[in-house]
């Protein structure tokens, strides 16, 4: 196999974004970045995925004048290090003030530091590229995929019943039942070689809704909203398991159902 066109894994196309990778390996992601549609738009969706750029820099922008952003960006020394030579397959991560003052001065490179955001900002959340691959997938589904009557209430035990061993939950119809949206089924499934639990519903309002749960040991987290596939996202974590609920609801309705799960479900 010749191995310079091997598709890059998005473990080492997070490292090529962090500059983590040697000239050579760095030089051999830019060029199928350059030359394959697809790795692009994948390094493009792993370099901005979880990062709240517009939140994060909102303060800035309200405070400060198009002419005080062009001195900012001007004054940015020239990097000569292996993430600079990177720097250009990604642009809009490492110029981010230049799009967001109007696309000031086009092509300039932010390096994180001239920024001052700390280290802790661009650590990697381990739960996003699953909520992802869930978002997908969720994607997909119409209220034709979950036509049909709501299942028993014995039905409903039975399926939740099955993700007991796997996953280690202990899950009512009570527990997981929504308000006005009707529960169609539980579903064991697999990401990256763990069990992954799927309860879908449907919302006679706004379609397809899933709550979505995995094991985690990165610790409590609280709730947070996101949107993915032009759906809203809310996820958090306990000490033993991440989850995600996921639906085209509103985002303050989401939230709300969001919380009923969590006083609901105790793990």
């Amino acid at each position: 196999m010749n191995t310079k066109h091997t598709i890059p894994s998005d473990e080492d196309l997070t490292a090529f974004i962090d500059g983590e990778l040697t000239a050579e390996e760095a030089a051999r992601i830019e060029t199928l970045v350059n030359q394959d549609k697809a790795v692009a738009e994948r390094l493009e969706f792993l370099a901005r995925a979880s990062l709240p750029f517009e939140q994060a820099f909102a303060p800035l922008l309200s405070r400060a004048p198009r002419e005080k952003l062009e001195t900012m960006l001007a004054a940015i020394p020239a990097r000569e290090d292996a993430k600079s030579r990177s720097t250009p397959v990604f642009t809009s991560r490492r110029r981010l003030l230049g799009a967001l003052a109007a696309s000031l001065v086009a092509g300039i490179a932010i390096d994180r530091a001239v920024l001052g955001i700390t280290k802790g900002f661009w650590a990697k959340d381990e739960n996003s590229e699953w909520r992802a691959v869930v978002a997908d997938y969720i994607s997909l589904y119409t209220p034709e995929t979950l036509a049909g009557p709501v299942p028993a209430r014995d039905v409903q035990a039975a399926q939740l019943g099955s993700l007991d061993e796997k996953l280690g939950l202990s899950l009512s119809p009570e527990a997981v039942a929504l308000p006005a949206i009707d529960f169609k089924r539980a579903l064991l499934l697999q990401y990256d070689g763990k069990p992954l639990a799927q309860i879908a519903y449907l919302d006679p309002e706004t379609g397809p809704m899933a709550l979505c749960i995995v094991r985690s040991d990165a610790g409590p987290k609280a709730p947070d909203l996101e949107s993915r596939k032009g759906m809203n996202v809310v996820y958090w974590s306990n000490g033993t398991h991440a989850f995600m609920l996921i639906g085209h609801a509103a985002a303050d309705r989401m939230t709300a159902i969001a919380d009923g799960v969590r006083e609901r479900v105790q793990l």
